[in-house]
């Protein structure tokens, strides 16, 4: 069969053969594999399967079907729907509360070097519209594991309202096709009741603002340690930190209406 690179891919970059998805590996893979196939067996299918290593030493997964917005600019109009948005919020709950089980295996490795503590759940920790896979109106899944780990329900949630709602300033927003900004109040409450979120909404903002200066933080350290794709993101980074002022500065009525 041929192989076809896959649009996206800022980090590693992906080939599909068939309905198999190969992807470089990196020194976390087994233990996302181990996330994947945990997720498998307790029947969700809303994530690429695991699937080994080919001859080449790559990760081998399944392909999600459907429509992406992986390298399309703006988004694909399903970005923006409440039928998606809904949809996400179902599916990040539903992976938290799965992942808050999981028993990593000896010698857990995940992207940022973290270890699983008591309390956490494992977040994909990347849910934006550029990893999604859409057949119609029906979320199918995301894929781009790679960054998965260990976290806070809020820390995981809090990227996915970043780029879901959007919460970027109006600009940015508008530059991948969002042109509503006096919409995005309700649809983070859209997002936050599909989620069944029941702490404090007024707090989640702090907590959105910490997860955009925290990752921020990491792009811009890893790009001056030489990271090529780091640097290549560099300007998303700029995006990410003006999101924090933006969101910090947003009016208390706007998390609590």
């Amino acid at each position: 069969m041929t192989e076809e690179t896959l649009a996206g891919g800022n980090t590693v970059g992906a080939a599909r053969i068939g309905d198999v998805v190969h992807k470089q590996a990196s020194p976390w893979t087994p233990t996302v594999h181990a996330l994947l196939k945990y997720l498998e067996e307790a029947g969700f299918d809303g994530a690429p399967r695991a699937l080994g290593f080919d001859s080449q030493g790559r990760e081998m997964l399944s392909y999600l079907p459907g429509e992406t917005a992986a390298g399309r600019f703006p988004w694909p109009s399903w970005a923006f729907t409440d039928v998606t948005l809904t949809q996400v919020g179902q599916w990040l709950r539903r992976v938290h509360d799965l992942t808050a089980g999981f028993v990593p295996p000896p010698g857990e490795r995940w992207f940022r070097g973290r270890t699983m503590q008591p309390g956490q759940i494992i977040g994909h920790q990347d849910v934006a519209p550029y990893n999604a896979a859409v057949q119609g109106d029906r979320l199918t899944g995301f894929f781009d594991w790679d960054t998965a780990g260990p976290s806070s329900r809020d820390f995981d949630l809090a990227f996915a309202a970043l780029w879901w709602v959007p919460l970027c300033p109006p600009e940015v927003a508008g530059s991948v096709g969002f042109h509503h900004p006096g919409d995005r109040s309700r649809r983070l409450h859209l997002l936050l009741d599909a989620y069944g979120y029941e702490d404090d909404r007024l707090a989640f903002r702090d907590a959105i603002v910490h997860r955009c200066r925290l990752q921020a933080a990491a792009m811009r350290e890893m790009a001056a340690a030489g990271d090529p794709a780091a640097i290549a993101l560099l300007p998303v980074a700029r995006y990410i930190e003006d999101s924090a002022t933006h969101v910090a500065e947003l009016p208390e009525g706007f998390f609590l209406s």
